[in-house]
């Protein structure tokens, strides 16, 4: 049988503060902590409905990186385009918001109090007639 990579089950970050990441991915994402198994090693793990997906790990220093660590984003699908915008406004959230040439959709891309780059995408209805700055794909950011 040919092995098939069928989904990506979670992300895992390291932070100094983890109580500070579980606060925002709560009030701005909508992700609340739930289960964890009980690991030798603080942390929590925030829900997407019945998926945790992602992990954080409590650590008193952030490990170095042998090389450069290559992850520049992670990225959700979402509905709910507007409430998303007002609830970014409301929680004093920056955001950089657009639409990607030949991509039906939209970005609203966040940055996490650790600097971890998010970009929320919504797609379908609720975009058309929204007006964000176009971004060639070819000119988007690379590290």
């Amino acid at each position: 049988m040919a092995v098939e990579i069928t989904q990506l089950h979670h992300v895992n970050i390291h932070t100094t503060n983890v109580e500070r990441l579980v606060d925002w991915y709560t009030r701005v994402l909508g992700m609340p902590a739930g289960p964890r198994p009980a690991f030798p090693f603080p942390g929590a793990w925030l829900y997407m409905g019945e998926q945790a997906v992602i992990h954080l790990v409590g650590v008193d220093v952030l490990p170095k990186y042998k090389g450069t660590l290559q992850l520049e984003h992670f990225a959700f699908n979402a509905a709910g385009l507007k409430d998303f915008l007002a609830r970014l406004e409301r929680e004093g959230v920056s955001y950089d918001a657009r639409k990607v040439q030949g991509v039906e959709g939209v970005q609203i891309n966040v940055y996490d109090p650790d600097g971890n780059h998010i970009h929320v995408d919504f797609y379908g209805e609720e975009t058309r007639g929204v007006t964000f700055r176009e971004v060639d794909p070819s000119a988007m950011n690379r590290r």
